[in-house]
């Protein structure tokens, strides 16, 4: 379920300085940073606050951080890839699983272009969108950070490689329900996974932090 936790804490402001570009990726407005010949690709789904939403409500200087991350992979060797899966619309109510058929456009482009390997990050309902390709193997990488609306039984079709991060702090999937998630990934030990709940921080940490909160700051590039 979603709740309060997914819009609460909105991003900051910033002074930009992203070094990526805009693209058209499939059907969808992307931002895009690193080498276009690399064969290593990383895609990105944001939480409600994605970037292109964030522009659309005319909040033009709030924190790019899905930007940053973004660059921080390509700095990395990575084509890191940010699609707007909201069509520039913030209404929240837009927000639907169908969004997985707009992600696999996106990754069999990548793959068109000569990306051989692409990993795949999904920040709270966007983990959603990611998990549910990871049971196709589309990609070859899974992360879910503080998830929204991932079950048992998603974790349990995962057919790649899984990394789980979550807050010691969070409503929609506090720490006590993650327990049946590690069981259900050590009982496929073909599937390789790391589990980690952040002590300290609350929903929404990895993408929602302030450039000044040094502790914040520490958390969200860690997992990272």
């Amino acid at each position: 379920m979603s709740g309060p936790e997914c819009c609460e804490n909105p991003p900051g402001t910033s002074s930009g300085g992203e070094s990526g570009e805009i693209k058209q990726i499939a059907s969808l407005k992307s931002y895009v940073s690193g080498n276009p010949d690399s064969k290593l690709g990383v895609l990105l789904i944001s939480d409600v606050y994605d970037d292109f939403v964030c522009l659309e409500m005319r909040s033009w200087f709030l924190i790019c951080n899905y930007r940053k991350i973004a660059d921080k992979l390509a700095s990395a060797g990575y084509y890191a890839v940010v699609p707007d899966f909201f069509f520039g619309d913030p209404s929240f109510l837009k927000l639907s699983y169908k969004s997985v058929e707009f992600a696999k456009p996106v990754i069999h482009a990548l793959q068109e272009k000569g990306i051989s390997k692409i990993r795949a990050a999904g920040f709270c309902w966007g983990a959603k969108v990611v998990v549910e390709v990871a049971k196709d193997a589309d990609i070859q990488v899974a992360a879910l950070l503080h998830p929204t609306f991932v079950t048992l039984d998603d974790i349990k079709g995962v057919k790649v490689p899984v990394a789980k991060l979550g807050p010691e702090f969070d409503k929609i999937s506090p720490p006590e329900l993650v327990k049946p998630f590690v069981a259900a990934l050590q009982a496929k030990p073909e599937v390789d996974h790391f589990v980690k709940i952040f002590p300290g921080v609350s929903h929404g940490w990895t993408v929602r932090y302030r450039d000044e909160d040094v502790t914040a700051v520490k958390s969200a590039q860690e997992a990272h």
